[in-house]
């Protein structure tokens, strides 16, 4: 992929070195023909005659005013109308003849004459450039000015315009995101990189090391520590030795974690106005940098294709607290919550205090706050948390603004009954997004996030148990029409890969617009299926921009061995996911056990045919055997 952009990159140079090729050899060749040309003087070939008044009179320059009238006099015996009744003749007198002799006796058109040229006055006027005189001395064409227009214009213009693109595309890709950053985030993630250690992955980011270090931000820097050192994992029995550790790490490094660990808890209005600017310059970047780190967790690693798991649930789960401002340290399980308090932090008017008086009526985690009905709700926060009913109107508006999320997965090999080993498996699953204000498309709530953020899901098909991603994908509810292509688009070629008619295909095609245009995603995807064996799969849908929102489903995948003999065996369920592991695990023993009787089953009829029935137990035992050979 880097290597692609790359070569676009070099794609203008190519255009202009094919321009080069001929135009620089043409100029050469012309200016040489143009120096080589021994023309003394050029004659003007136009129409346009020069006014002269004394060449019309029929004298010579400076004659006297005595002179000029009796030529006048002698012309007009010869021209003038009452003697001459030719209309030539006529024209000629009053253009020239008379023109001439009031330019030479009137004193303001005799001035303009000899200032100007014309007896009216200026005609026109001239422009030139300053150049120097070696550009001028190619006779013929001017082939120096040609020779720099050339070069100024057509080449070096242009060359200094792909010289400044190729600069900036040798140090971004394509998302604007530096090759340096994707190589450090690349060689930092690690397959049990914790969500908690994520921080410390994104602030490695080569943008982050271009923002300023000033001698002024020491002190407010070191202010800004000791009111965030609880969100920093230091171990408090050496803080000590932390504190030093931290700070001596690169200046970059720790003015980036602590700018976002200000934004994080909220305490950007205590900083300098200097930090200030840097703090909302290292928040703009953090959504495009999450992005590529997201993608760097979930990037085939292993041998089978399988990304991360666990660092790509972090990833995600910063970029939540980034958006809404949640510390980190709030997601802390608590109580029964697995998420702790940061969900409701999200929410207007929400503090500490507030939680903890809600916690007291057993409310465990915001799913449950959601599912109350509107006046018990409004009871538990006017009463208990001691809101009023304007503040609880706007608790309202952001619940209804809350997506709930819905998933069908279903996966399974196109054409064929079962899964068996090596086959190329698709997975299909349609996701689609409730709100209680019924819109589909909608900005998240994010009044501490100061600059424009549009809501995006991660669908994540993965084994909990190995870490590992079997699928992912980007989802976005914002573009209905792209959705409503792609899915079309998708949908088509699976009909025809079936073998569906025109008619049953139309019909699925239309069924899927519907879907979408009801605020439905259509995600597709494909790997290739393992060994034989019971997979218990999750699917994730993981919200980059709400916390509490996520939704998780259990997918069974039943992968039988490859046979030769064409039967195909297998089944794709999808459930919720099962609490209880030892049933989980009952279950995979009992499908184990009736996979062993079904195989070997055969042979131990045969061993009891024998003593009753020689002959015919040799040739079931044959059989058997040949059976077990194509196996």
């Amino acid at each position: 992929m880097g290597a692609s952009e790359e070569n676009s990159g070099l794609f203008p140079i190519f255009i202009l070195t094919m321009l080069a090729l001929p135009l620089v050899p043409y100029t050469i060749m012309k200016l040489c023909r143009a120096a080589s040309k021994k023309a003394k003087s050029i004659h003007c070939q136009c129409a346009i005659q020069v006014f002269e008044p004394f060449s019309i009179l029929g004298l010579q320059p400076g004659a006297s005013d005595s002179e000029i009238k009796k030529a006048y006099r002698r012309l007009s015996v010869q021209y003038h109308p009452d003697k001459n009744p030719d209309p030539d003749a006529h024209t000629y007198f009053v253009e020239s003849i008379a023109k001439a002799y009031q330019a030479l006796t009137d004193p303001i058109s005799r001035e303009n004459f000899e200032k100007y040229g014309h007896p009216d006055g200026r005609q026109g006027f001239q422009m030139g450039i300053a150049l120097p005189q070696f550009l001028l001395n190619i006779e013929g064409a001017s082939g120096g000015i040609l020779l720099l227009w050339i070069v100024g214009v057509c080449i070096l213009l242009p060359l200094v315009v792909a010289v400044v693109y190729l600069s900036k595309s040798s140090k971004y890709t394509g998302n604007n995101v530096m090759h340096q950053t994707l190589s450090a985030y690349y060689f930092c993630m690690k397959p049990s990189l914790a969500p908690s250690k994520v921080m410390d992955v994104l602030i490695k980011a080569a943008e982050y090391m271009e923002i300023p270090i000033r001698r002024s931000d020491e002190e407010p820097l070191r202010n800004l520590f000791m009111s965030v050192r609880t969100e920093l994992n230091l171990d408090l029995k050496n803080i000590k030795q932390e504190q030093a550790k931290f700070w001596k790490q690169h200046p970059a490094l720790v003015k980036t974690e602590l700018l976002i660990q200000a934004h994080l808890t909220r305490q950007t209005t205590t900083l300098t106005p200097d930090l200030k600017n840097d703090c909302k310059r290292v928040i703009e970047l953090a959504p495009r940098l999450i992005d590529e780190l997201m993608k760097m967790a979930v990037i085939p690693r292993t041998a089978q294709g399988h990304g991360w798991l666990r660092p790509a649930v972090g990833v995600v789960e910063l970029s939540q607290c980034i958006i809404q401002a949640v510390p980190l340290g709030a997601r802390k399980a608590t109580g029964g919550s697995s998420e702790g308090n940061a969900p409701f932090l999200q929410l207007p008017h929400f503090n500490e205090a507030v939680m903890k008086k809600i916690a007291r009526k057993k409310v465990k985690n915001l799913q449950e706050f959601r599912d109350m009905k509107i006046e018990d709700r409004a009871e538990l926060l006017s009463q208990i948390g001691g809101l009023s009913a304007t503040e609880i109107q706007d608790v309202e508006s952001v619940l209804d603004m809350m997506p709930s999320m819905a998933v069908e997965v279903t996966c399974g090999t196109e054409g064929e009954e079962g899964i068996q080993e090596g086959d190329i498996v698709t997975v299909q699953a349609w996701l689609t997004l409730k709100r209680a204000n019924g819109l589909t498309h909608a900005l998240p709530h994010a009044p501490y996030f100061p600059f424009h953020k549009e809501e995006n899901w991660w669908f994540v098909l993965a084994d909990q148990n190995s870490n590992n991603v079997w699928l992912s994908q980007k989802v976005s509810f914002m573009d209905e029409a792209s959705a409503v292509i792609a899915a079309s688009k998708a949908i088509e070629e699976t009909m025809e890969g079936l073998g569906a008619n025109a008619k049953e295909t139309n019909k699925a095609v239309r069924d899927a617009v519907d879907k979408v245009k009801n605020g439905s995603r259509l995600v597709m995807g494909k790997f290739q299926a393992p060994a034989e064996g019971n997979y218990n799969l999750t699917c994730y849908l993981l919200c980059d921009s709400w916390l509490g929102c996520d939704r998780k489903t259990g997918v069974k995948v039943k992968v039988v061995k490859r046979t030769r003999a064409g039967t195909r065996g297998g089944v794709t369920e999808e459930g919720p996911l099962l609490e209880d592991g030892a049933d989980e695990e009952e279950d995979i023993e009992a499908e184990e056990d009736e996979d062993y009787e079904s195989e070997y089953s055969e042979d131990e009829e045969d061993d009891k045919q024998k003593t009753k029935k020689d002959n015919q137990g040799k040739a079931a035992t044959s059989s058997s055997g040949s059976d077990s050979d194509e196996e």
